[in-house]
């Protein structure tokens, strides 16, 4: 925003506002509900804690540690015995971690689980066959290293897993006996199972894997590929045309087996519950939020941007997101623990409770918001002139002996003097001539209040929610409640007091120019949206306080109650309460989203022009084929298909056989992905792992000689450092494939070795050839990788690239409609709340941008012989697109939050209704260009119009609007809210635009003459 005053036209840097002596205020003590007054700082935290300015400490300390070090480094016995100490601590610091726990669940379920290949006694319960190996492989996939709940939502999976290749299994062999023996036709029975079943159900599988994307979901993908897989293209009975529920019923034995294994270690060694680990969540969250709150609001009362570019901040608000993100994981799991001991009711509290964190979270960032807009328009220069300066020498006095830092806590009691010795600024005479003036007469009226109450929520906030583990009992001050209703009231009475202070001084009311006016305005919105955030913050800290009361009296009036009111479906209606909140409409299937739809105009314009022909209706019935995910699934399944076609073929079968087709036709399954990058990424990874897993299998075979005892310890030893890639790493497929392929070797060759199946001379027999075993899975694993990789590439190809970009453009296109809806309009026109946009439409469009994410990580591995994909202006375009969200949904929330408009309201929506329709218009205009630009690759121009000085006639509307007379006579302050609201949402998009032109520009260049050729 380009701000000028009357004068001098020589430009003059930015100052940084005057910061008058904070005042005392009444401060409410939370645990007490006692009223002082204090002079309050919230720099007592550890995260506001700083070296030396001139880094002296730091470089003493770095002086002494050389000198210590080389005093200590006299002779090599000692070295050696503080570098034997130190590995020693990490290794036992790891070992009593809760990763290096659930490192060692692993390695012992992985060895309960490879019993069933070397103990005869467990071997004889699956039967004579030479994929024992399986139920070790089961749980590498269903490890224990996690959460009760999660190991009952495996469970789960894996029991649907079951059932569905169960099912795939019988139909194909009814049909298969069907065409075979009642039709004497067991060729075109073939055909059908070929393609009905093998396709069509691995095709779904892939799309099921696809639409879910849930890591637990995918690993149950791959159970049920394998299982199917098994059956119809390698056992034979669906060939020969004959019922055979051997196989099934070993593979139900093997899956049983599995499941017991890791869930035995899972319970019973270092049980993890997903309760325990939400309420130490929410702890540590509850505490991560309260040095968040302290810094922000230091940050906006001293105006400078400093206190959030330190490191401090940066760590505090990292550690933030990461918490605010597992909440809902651990929720989720918490969600199976609970319903499984009956306590649903306290699932549904804790629910709550984890909605109302994420409200707290969304103020916390109208909080950030509302200080960003104040900093950016302090930093911006000015054209000054002797008159835009403070006047008197009291004023000058004041600014250097108070300094821009908080002073210490003075505390006095309510009635009594100032221990301090320090009278309150009375009588001093202020000129409000620039809106860095307006700004410090702000701070000095409402900066105290602001800091008391952000005192007293630190204060709350700071105290544990829970007892100590492992039971955490809810533990809150019943005075809690009262006190911080006590600050809220005073807090709005000051606010009150100080904004009407503010525009009833004379100098306010001076006739300026538009641009003048439009700065002190967007002060007045900054400070009124943040001081009703903070206020917003409050009160939803009540909800958390009434919340975990609730909570409390439920664990205590009914601890050993038990209802399993899920069970009793024929009631559910009366029992269930399922939450609304649109924080978790993402968690929701993807459902059909209740969204306006276009104009009256355009959809008449439609219908006059809409084909009304055979051939258009057939083009619309087959709409749902022309989609990106069931055309996923058709192509799957072709490859699917084709690549099972050998087996079904008697000429071709005995190769299908020899060379292990079938792991070949699982590692396509798993190396099929929606885009090219995706398939390039998975296929490296399976494809490298499984060459790990083969080279140590021939290690461990060649070293233990076949010897059952070595084989175990080394497969022992295998499953942990893969259980701490899986684990720690978090690299899962890497690590499931090495154990996978060594299972399919090592263990493979030692049932064949003790002569598990009848014909079991293939690759050796008795004296298995490890080395012609490993080459078959590595030959298998690379020819289904090789298959999928052209089954992706040369079948409906999608390319994550131009997935992105179009993504992008649709994700702006669709910002552009619904910015366009005009929702204060609608408030006016008496219209629903959400038909500006509802929680489902919000929820869709954050799923979106994550699923883009995901693209953008998948286009990086796709390789393009014209550039190399550029990540980073991606990754900075799709972290702008997050902010137009976020800025979208606070002015979202306000309208939800207050449907009905108020009299005052509605006659400052209607002043300012013509300004507010052209800067609609334009911001719409913005993001169609900007969306034309990302599709076309095609560079924008130098002439794009501009919202700023649209949004400056907005601002100095309202300005204009307050100082007439009979405003202060129908409005209120709370009135202006929505308005200066809508005013900072539009500051940031017009920020966050001008970051993706840049962004545009880096990425396609500027419109010139080479552009522009006719040839």
């Amino acid at each position: 925003m380009n701000s000028h005053v009357n004068g001098s036209k020589d430009k003059v840097p930015p100052r940084r506002p005057f910061r008058p002596k904070p005042r005392q205020a009444t401060l409410v003590l939370p645990k007490t509900g006692q009223r002082v007054k204090r002079t309050v700082t919230l720099r007592n935290s550890p995260c506001f804690a700083t070296s030396d300015v001139n880094g002296t400490a730091d470089e003493r300390a770095s002086l002494l540690g050389l000198r210590t070090a080389r005093q200590q480094s006299s002779s090599a016995p000692k070295l050696l015995w503080r570098a034997s100490k130190w590995l020693f601590n990490s290794v036992w610091a790891f070992a009593t971690s809760k990763t290096g726990k659930g490192v060692l669940k692993c390695s012992i379920a992985y060895f309960l689980g490879s019993l069933a290949t070397f103990v005869p006694a467990i071997a004889a319960m699956i039967g004579q066959q030479d994929g024992k190996h399986m139920v070790a492989t089961i749980t590498v996939y269903f490890h224990p290293a996690r959460s009760q709940g999660s190991m009952f939502e495996a469970i789960i999976l894996a029991t649907l897993a079951f059932v569905y290749a169960a099912f795939i299994g019988f139909t194909s062999m009814g049909v298969s006996i069907f065409f075979g023996r009642v039709l004497d036709f067991i060729t075109l029975g073939h055909a059908i199972v070929l393609i009905v079943f093998c396709g069509g159900g691995l095709g779904l599988v892939g799309w099921i894997k696809q639409r879910l994307g849930h890591p637990l979901v995918n690993i149950s993908c791959s159970l049920t590929s394998l299982a199917i897989i098994t059956v119809v293209t390698k056992e034979g009975a669906v060939q020969a045309g004959k019922f055979s529920d051997d196989k099934i019923t070993q593979v139900l034995k093997m899956i049983v087996m599995g499941v017991i294994a890791t869930t035995a270690v899972s319970f019973s060694i270092y049980p993890v519950s997903a309760r325990v680990d939400l309420r130490e969540n929410l702890i540590s969250f509850t505490d991560s939020l309260s040095e968040v709150l302290a810094m922000i609001t230091q940050s906006f009362l001293t105006g400078s941007e400093e206190e959030l570019q330190r490191p401090q901040y940066r760590d505090a608000m990292d550690k933030y997101k990461e918490l605010l993100a597992s909440m809902e994981k651990h929720l989720k799991e918490a969600k199976y623990e609970h319903y499984m001991a009956g306590t649903e009711r306290q699932y549904q509290l804790e629910a709550k409770l984890v909605d109302c964190m994420q409200r707290l979270a969304q103020n916390i960032g109208g909080l950030r918001s509302a200080a960003t807009t104040q900093f950016l328009i302090l930093s911006q220069p000015r054209l000054g002139s002797s008159s835009g300066i403070r006047r008197g020498t009291e004023v000058e006095t004041a600014r250097i002996e108070h300094p821009l830092i908080l002073t210490a806590i003075d505390e006095v009691s309510e009635n009594g003097e100032n221990e301090s010795g320090l009278e309150p600024e009375v009588g001093r005479e202020t000129s409000i001539l620039t809106p860095e003036d307006a700004f410090s007469e702000f701070i000095l009226h409402l900066g105290p209040s602001i800091k008391s109450l952000a005192f007293t929520l630190r204060e709350i906030l700071d105290d544990l929610p829970f007892g100590p583990g492992p039971e955490y009992e809810v533990t809150v001050n019943v005075k809690y409640t009262s006190s911080l209703g006590d600050a809220v009231a005073l807090y709005s009475q000051a606010r009150e007091d100080a904004i009407s202070k503010i525009y009833d001084a004379e100098d306010v009311n001076k006739q300026r120019s538009v641009d003048v006016e439009a700065d002190f305005e967007e002060i007045a919105a900054s400070c009124g949206v943040f001081s009703y955030a903070l206020q917003d913050f409050a009160n939803e800290t009540k909800s958390y306080l009434d919340i975990l009361d609730d909570l409390k009296l439920e664990m205590e009036e009914r601890p050993k109650g038990r209802t399993w009111h899920w069970l009793k479906f024929w009631r559910r209606d009366q029992h269930s309460e399922p939450r609304t909140d649109f924080a978790f409409a993402d968690q929701e299937a993807d459902a059909a989203i209740n969204v306006p739809g276009p104009p009256p105009c355009a959809i008449t314009a439609e219908k006059h022009c809409r084909p009304t022909g055979l051939r258009y209706r057939t083009w619309k019935a087959l709409a749902i084929f022309r989609r990106d995910d069931i055309k996923f699934a058709i192509k799957v399944g072709a490859g699917a298909a084709l690549y099972a076609l050998p087996s079904f073929v008697h000429s071709t079968r005995p190769t299908y056989q020899h060379f292990r087709g079938e792991w070949g036709l699982l590692s396509y399954m798993l190396v099929c992905s929606m885009t090219i990058g995706a398939s390039n990424t998975t296929g490296y990874a399976r494809f490298l792992g499984t060459c790990i897993g083969a080279v140590c299998a021939i290690v461990a075979w060649t070293i233990s000689g076949g010897n059952p005892f070595a084989l175990a310890a080394l497969g022992w030893f295998m499953s942990f450092w893969t259980a701490y890639i899986i684990v720690a790493q978090g690299k899962g497929p890497m690590g499931r494939f090495i154990m996978l392929t060594y299972n399919l070797s090592a263990l493979y060759a030692y049932s064949l070795s003790v002569k598990d199946l009848d014909d079991d001379d293939d690759e050796g027999g008795i004296s298995p050839i490890i080395t012609e075993i490993a080459f078959h899975r590595v030959a298998a694993v690379l020819s289904g990788c090789l298959w999928g990789l052209i089954i992706t590439r040369l079948i409906w190809p999608i390319s994550a690239r131009q997935k992105l970009k179009d993504g992008l453009s649709a994700l702006w296109l669709r910002l552009g409609l619904v910015w366009k809806r005009a929702p204060l309009d609608d408030r006016l026109r008496g219209k629903a709340a959400n038909s500006y946009m509802d929680p489902a439409e919000e929820a869709h469009l954050h799923r979106y941008l994550g699923q883009l994410e995901k693209l953008r990580d998948s286009a990086s591995s796709e390789i393009n012989l014209r550039a190399p994909f550029p990540t980073t202006s991606y990754s900075r375009l799709l972290s702008t697109t997050s902010g137009m969200l976020d800025a979208l949904h606070a002015l979202n929330v306000l309208i939800l939050k207050e449907p009905r408009v108020s009299s005052g309201e509605a006659s400052i929506l209607q002043s300012t209704s013509g300004e507010r329709a052209q800067l609609r218009l334009r911001i719409s205009h913005l993001f169609q260009v900007m969306a034309s630009s990302i599709k076309l690759e095609y560079p924008l121009n130098d002439a794009l119009p501009s919202i700023e000085n649209t949004r400056d006639r907005l601002l100095a509307k309202i300005f204009g609007f307050r100082k007439e007379g009979k405003a202060a006579a129908i409005t209120s302050d709370k009135d202006f809210m929505l308005l200066y609201t809508y005013a900072l949402v539009t500051g940031q998009l017009k920020k966050a635009m001008q970051d993706i032109r840049n962004e545009l520009e880096t990425l396609f260049g500027s419109l010139d003459e080479e552009w522009l050729k006719l040839e």
